[in-house]
């Protein structure tokens, strides 16, 4: 080791310079070598979990996409249902039937329940059939389909119109002159008439099973309904009704309740084959519209005195008028793609699950023939839609 010293003129300070020897330094770092060896972190750098707060917002960013992604499969898989019901499987004709049967259920739950006021039968038609005409327009016209089109089979449409308003007119009139219970009757005898026209007009044939199953209907319906139609106490609103019906007239009301069912029967062939032709059911529902809605207005402004109906009622007539609309969509998508005779077995599910409500919620007391008759509908319906479409309509 060799040691010197410098010092600065005019300065008291003093420098020293120590140089030390080679085997100092050595032996100096070689203990550095050991001690830094002796202390080692627990953990290296690459062992260190990397925590901080990207990596928390990255957790959550992945449990955000979770949540879209399970929101995506919901939104598909209703897609697909909504695929699978309309065009995409062998029974979606009936599954439409049962639909258009569900939805007037529905209605006939909202109108009992949430009716605040009094409104005409041709005011409520008119408005029904006005929102109908407005969504079978906006739905061509967003799914981008022709309204007038030359290929479009306007004979048939033209018809079809003119005959569903005929019906529609003539069953609001027998409504209002004849018991309700007798009216519900001779509306859900459509069907039947309808499998009958549809081999007049459409030449089907139906099996043995289709007939044994429509029977099977009729017969639960009549059994749901006769005390209703040999029950001698009937309702304040109904015995009047009753009265007028049997003491004037009663002969021409009951012409033109038949003249409703037959050209309620001839509508739904009408319906099948305008769809068929047009290969659009929509169009056969919009062409209903343009001629129901006028007429219905007409008819509300002539032989009825017009209510201006309240907030909630406006609501609910609206919110009718759209379920009018979806269960009119779907009763001529199950028409174009099934035979008239099957799909309209499957309409009296409305009249089975409108007595299970009504029973099931005390609005009416029950009976073995009410139960019977709605096992009896059940049976028909389950039978039909287990049996499925004919092998020349899939």
């Amino acid at each position: 080791m060799a040691a010197s010293a410098v010092t600065t003129n005019g300065a008291d300070h003093t420098v020293e310079l120590v140089v030390l020897d080679n085997s100092e330094s050595a032996a100096d770092g070689g203990s550095a070598v050991t001690a830094s060896q002796e202390i080692k972190p627990l953990l290296m750098q690459s062992d260190r979990p990397k925590i901080n707060i990207f990596a928390v917002s990255r957790s959550r960013g992945k449990r955000r996409e979770q949540l879209i992604k399970l929101t995506e499969l919901e939104t598909s898989s209703f897609s697909q249902f909504s695929l699978w019901v309309w065009s995409g499987s062998r029974y979606s004709g009936l599954v439409c039937m049962v639909l258009s049967s569900i939805v007037y259920f529905i209605m006939e739950v909202l109108s009992d329940n949430f009716n605040a006021q009094s409104i005409p039968l041709f005011e409520t038609a008119f408005t029904r059939c006005t929102v109908t005409l407005i969504l079978s327009y906006l739905w061509l016209r967003i799914s981008g389909q022709p309204l007038f089109r030359a290929t479009h089979p306007w004979s048939l449409l033209v018809f079809r119109a003119l005959v569903g308003n005929l019906s529609l007119l003539s069953f609001i009139y027998c409504i209002q002159r004849i018991p309700f219970s007798q009216a519900l009757v001779l509306g859900f005898t459509t069907p039947i008439i309808a499998s009958i026209m549809s081999r007049i007009i459409l030449h089907e044939k139906l099996k043995i099973a289709d007939i044994v199953g429509l029977i099977c209907s009729f017969f639960g319906m009549i059994f749901i309904f006769q005390h209703m139609l040999y029950k001698r106490k009937l309702l304040k609103d109904e015995e009047a009704s009753y009265i007028s019906f049997m003491q004037s007239h009663h002969f021409y009301i009951a012409l033109i309740g038949l003249f409703s069912t037959i050209t309620g029967g001839i509508n739904y062939c009408l319906v099948k084959a305008a769809a068929k032709a047009s290969d659009q059911p929509i169009m056969t529902v919009l062409s209903f519209g343009i001629l129901a809605s006028p007429a219905t207005g007409i008819c509300t402004f002539a032989l009825e005195e017009f209510v201006v109906p309240c907030l909630h009622s406006l609501s609910l007539m609206l919110m009718l008028g759209t379920l009018s609309f979806l269960a009119e969509a779907f009763l001529a998508r199950g028409l174009q793609l099934e035979k008239v005779g099957k799909a309209a077995n499957v309409q009296f599910t409305e009249v089975a699950l409108s007595q299970l409500w009504g029973i099931c919620t005390s609005r009416m007391s029950w009976s073995f023939g009410q139960l019977a008759g709605c096992l009896l509908i059940l049976i028909s319906v389950s039978c039909t839609m287990y049996f499925g479409p004919d092998k020349g309509t899939e």
